[in-house]
């Protein structure tokens, strides 16, 4: 155990040599080089630019590839087949991402960032080509799981190589131009798919992968050089860990994406892959428990900032759901917007987000991590809870007003408790600290996406009789048949999802209230 400043224990794993700690004064990161620090050098400032590069281009990668399929869903469906199972093309993914993200953050603690880094980007190299080459729909998802075992180790190993780059005093910079990756992947991905299966043809949605990744490898072996590690027997990987932890969040994750879509929550599928998945939950316990190098180590849980972080974006991940959901819905059905100028209400969030993350480090600064993060997902508990207040119809510039605020108080929520993560460990526990933190949110996110469904059907029922739900709704608004009682159904549906988010909110406020320390450890670099 080792303690900070503050008087709190903080554990640390056998292998790894106790490195001095200091607490965050309202300048975190001001501390003085420590003498005799294990911590990796940062490469020289010519090439971490060209690295930096690199890690742009394959967080593009992976960002890009959870949007650009969606426009080009008719397509793929008229050309492969497969209707009634297309929806395993992005879940197929996002479940490949999420359970190999811990897998890949233990791997990079043991082995470096950057093989770890290169088998990531070659596999979704590889993924991509397959999908390209698929010949029916269950081709297709299968090569889609393929790139989402690629894509798990961009989006892990990129965030912490991100931090190992830069110390404690810059990681914001670098964060916020990974965020600005994501809010231009996710106005460009819907647009580049529609255009490459309007114009040419679908496979070409996975082929511009192939030379944008392919230098993105190019830049990472060329210009990354990690030093060399100290002398002495590797740990032993874990590698009965890794199955039960594939095979666990795989069930888990399979029962809340299929559960209330392909069956029904109370049916005999979904209630035997819960048991399954908890029966798994167990095994994972008991493995890991004997593992010399456990792949889910509890440190990450027994320490009070790990846990604290993990729990709150876990609930942001959640949160994040509800406007992506039924937002462009609300737009073009309430609001009687076209589809286009209904993705723009949806996307300015994106915009904000990474603006307000760059700013965010100029406010810890002053007022310290957790106050900051209090500061943002307390206004954005605010925002959410006063959606439902709109005017009914409204207009356009009302819920696009508060969307920018929205991901402007998210910027300040997130970005610093990543950063406060990242600063409390040193360069053999951030992979996995920083595998941790996605993982909750990707859960968060998996979570979100069934329950506010369950959410928007439960209401739309209620309201319309029947089983309707939004799917239908829909269609018979796109119709041009839906009556103003439709319309007052869906406003009310898409309130209750946006208090539900709020409540979201809400649970993260109080988690990082209650439970995050008041100044967060960081360790001397």
């Amino acid at each position: 155990m080792t303690r900070a400043a503050d008087g709190r224990e903080h554990p640390d794993t056998p292998s790894i040599r106790p490195i001095p700690r200091t607490t965050e004064v309202p300048g975190a990161g001001s501390t003085e080089p420590a003498k005799g620090a294990e911590e990796p050098q940062n490469p020289a400032p010519g090439k971490r630019g060209a690295v930096v590069a690199a890690l742009m281009l394959a967080m593009g990668l992976a960002a890009l590839d959870s949007t650009i399929v969606s426009t080009a869903v008719p397509q793929i469906v008229g050309d492969l087949g497969g209707f009634s199972s297309f929806s395993w093309l992005f879940s197929g993914y996002l479940l490949a991402v999420t359970v190999s993200l811990p897998v890949y953050g233990k791997l990079s603690d043991i082995f470096g960032r950057k093989p770890v880094l290169v088998v990531g980007a070659a596999c979704f190299l590889l993924g991509s080509l397959l999908c390209a080459a698929a010949w029916n729909m269950a081709a297709l998802i299968a090569f889609r799981v393929v790139q989402g075992l690629g894509g798990g180790a961009l989006q892990g190993t990129v965030q912490t190589l991100a931090a190992d780059l830069y110390p404690v005093a810059e990681r914001p910079r670098i964060q916020a131009r990974l965020s600005t990756v994501w809010a231009v992947s996710a106005i460009a991905g819907p647009l580049l798919g529609g255009l490459l299966a309007g114009y040419a043809d679908w496979r070409w949605i996975f082929l511009v992968n192939l030379p944008v990744g392919s230098l993105a490898l190019w830049l990472i072996v060329r210009h990354l050089h990690e030093p060399g590690r100290r002398p002495g027997p590797r740990p032993p990987i874990d590698w009965a860990g890794a199955l039960s932890v594939f095979a666990c969040g795989g069930v888990l994750l399979t029962a809340l994406v299929q559960g209330g879509v392909a069956w029904p929550w109370l049916s005999a599928p979904s209630l035997a892959l819960f048991a399954t998945g908890l029966a798994l939950v167990a095994l994972v316990v008991v493995v890991e428990r004997r593992a010399a190098e456990p792949i889910m180590p509890g440190w990450v849980w027994r320490s009070r900032t790990i846990a604290t972080v993990n729990l709150a974006l876990g609930a942001l991940g959640l949160l994040v759901v509800a406007p992506s959901l039924v937002l462009p819905t609300y737009a073009q059905s309430v609001l009687g917007l076209s589809p286009v100028a209904a993705g723009f209400v949806l996307s300015v969030w994106t915009l904000s987000w990474p603006l307000s993350s760059a700013v965010s480090q100029h406010v810890y600064r002053r007022i310290g991590i957790r106050n900051t993060a209090m500061l943002g997902v307390g206004a954005a508990t605010l925002i959410l809870f006063a959606f439902p207040l709109l005017p009914y119809p409204g207009r356009a510039w009302q819920p696009t007003v508060l969307m920018l605020l929205l991901g402007a108080a998210l910027g300040l929520f997130s970005l610093p408790l990543v950063v406060g993560v990242q600063s409390a460990v040193g360069w053999s526990q951030r992979g996995t600290a920083t595998a941790s933190v996605f993982f909750c949110r990707q859960t968060g996110q998996t979570i979100g996406a069934p329950l506010f469904g369950a959410i928007v059907n439960g209401v739309l029922s209620a309201r319309l009789g029947g089983t309707s739900d939004l799917d239908s709704v829909t269609a018979s608004m796109d119709a041009g048949t839906a009556p103003e009682a439709t319309r007052q159904a869906i406003a009310d549906a898409v309130h209750a999802v946006y208090l539900g988010a709020g409540c979201a909110a809400a649970l993260a406020f109080l988690v990082v209230l209650f439970l995050a320390p008041r100044r967060f450890p960081v360790l001397t670099e």
